[in-house]
């Protein structure tokens, strides 16, 4: 029941991230919502105190279609705001102007201009150029003038008992004093609440041109990455040719010491092909090969059986797998956002690495616990930041910043922390349809 009503009357969710403006517009409208609900309210007990308890007569009929047809505006707007994520600023307009037409109608019946009340135009005002762009603010401007001046022109005059005749600079100072209340009270409440909206909405922008900025980074780190793919293609292939031709040649065959090496060699040669492919694939080269289905814990066993090939001073374990195992598509992305963190293990001193993954809700979690010594308190404060490292190398810091982007690409998210237990932990997070091939998302 609480919650219904608070869905009626506008309020609840305000507690939001960053927004773009057409978000933000959604928030303000629903300030306005309220804003309108308080209006009716007290344009219904102004009415009653003046009519019934003053003695004033006033035009009741007429003067109820006011707050009547705000209600109405409102049950409108607010499925406005809970089935729409974006609320265009013509659409706020309108929706200040609602408010103009019922005010100016109000007014018009009350005495125009000489009514105390007629100050709630600025009201309407600084809300708009608050919530509207300039053009829109200085229209509101002009519009409210308008109705003011024709108000002084045109309207019903108040019908005043005669006992009230010489008590009429009081009533209109007591009138005036509420007016002035109502908008500082309602200006306070609503203006800081706008505030925030527009905090939101600048901290949305900010957070688009960082992400512009590191898109434009990764963009010229790919080029270059791919550019030396393509150069070291051709020496890698040629390494093979040579040591393919020397384990013909009958001296050196005959030496056993020199087969181990060249076996080596050949393996690290291929090694180093295979990272190439991967760097082009990356780029969005060699798209040759189909991808892959496959289940995610069987995924997980594979990337962790084919990077200890290549490295078997750490022991990886994959915790095992609770419940259905979800059909996936083997990202490479993933794969190597995997490898990263293995790597950095690895070169942070840690010996065993433990993966958990788990799937709630359509979120795929995999939480990469290690045994190193942690993460240094400025890598945390700077995850997923350029060069946020304390290797002193050139390029260093650069692995955590690419795979926060491959995750934020992805559509997930990544969390770095130092347990309570000791060592680092990553936990990457992203929906598990992003890697559900299509025709197995309805199996889940």
């Amino acid at each position: 029941m609480t919650s219904t009503l608070q869905r009626l009357l506008g309020f609840g969710a305000w507690r939001e991230t960053a927004v773009s403006q057409e978000a933000a517009n959604r928030r303000n409208l629903r300030l306005l919502v309220q804003l309108r609900w308080l209006a009716v309210v007290g344009q219904l007990l102004t009415i009653v105190i003046v009519h019934f308890g003053l003695g004033i007569r006033l035009p009741l009929i007429w003067l109820l279609i006011a707050p009547v047809s705000l209600a109405l505006v409102n049950l409108v707007s607010l499925p406005l705001t809970q089935r729409r994520d974006a609320i265009s600023d013509h659409e706020l307009m309108l929706a200040l102007l609602a408010d103009v037409v019922a005010l100016t109608g109000q007014l018009f019946l009350t005495g125009g201009a000489t009514n105390p009340f007629v100050g709630l135009y600025l009201l309407q005002v600084v809300l708009g150029a608050v919530l509207l762009r300039p053009t829109y603010a200085w229209s509101l401007i002009a519009i409210t003038s308008v109705c003011f001046v024709c108000l002084g022109v045109f309207h019903l005059p108040l019908d005043l008992p005669p006992y009230q005749e010489g008590g009429l600079l009081s009533l209109y100072m007591m009138g005036g004093l509420i007016c002035f209340l109502l908008m500082a009270v309602l200006l306070v409440l609503f203006m800081t609440r706008i505030n925030d909206n527009l905090r939101a909405r600048d901290a949305y922008v900010a957070d688009m041109r960082q992400q512009a900025t590191e898109q434009d980074h990764i963009v010229r780190m790919g080029l270059l990455a791919s550019g030396a793919a393509h150069e070291l293609g051709t020496p890698l292939a040629s390494l093979s040719v040579i040591l393919s031709d020397w384990r013909r040649m009958p001296v050196l065959q005959s030496d056993a010491d020199l087969n181990q090496d060249m076996d080596v060699m050949q393996a690290e040669v291929e090694r180093c092909k295979a990272i190439v492919t991967g760097i082009l694939m990356s780029a969005g080269e060699a798209r040759g090969q189909a991808p892959s289905r496959t289940t995610l814990a069987r995924f997980l066993t594979e990337v962790v059986e084919g990077w200890t090939a290549h490295d078997v001073r750490v022991r990886v374990d994959v915790t095992p797998w609770i419940g259905p195992d979800p059909h996936i598509i083997a990202d490479p992305a993933l794969r190597q956002v995997l490898g990263v963190l293995f790597d950095n293990a690895v070169e942070a001193g840690a010996r065993r690495i433990v993966v958990s993954p788990t799937v709630s809700d359509g979120l795929l979690s995999i939480v990469v616990r290690d045994n190193g010594p942690g993460f240094p308190a400025t890598v945390l404060e700077r995850l997923g930041k350029p060069y946020n490292s304390t290797k002193d190398r050139p390029g260093a810091g650069l692995g955590l910043f690419l795979l926060a982007n491959v995750m934020r690409s992805l559509g997930g998210s990544v969390e770095a922390c130092n347990p309570p237990g000791g060592g680092g932990e990553v936990t990457l997070s992203l929906p598990i349809d992003v890697l559900a091939p299509e025709e197995t998302a309805d199996d889940r």
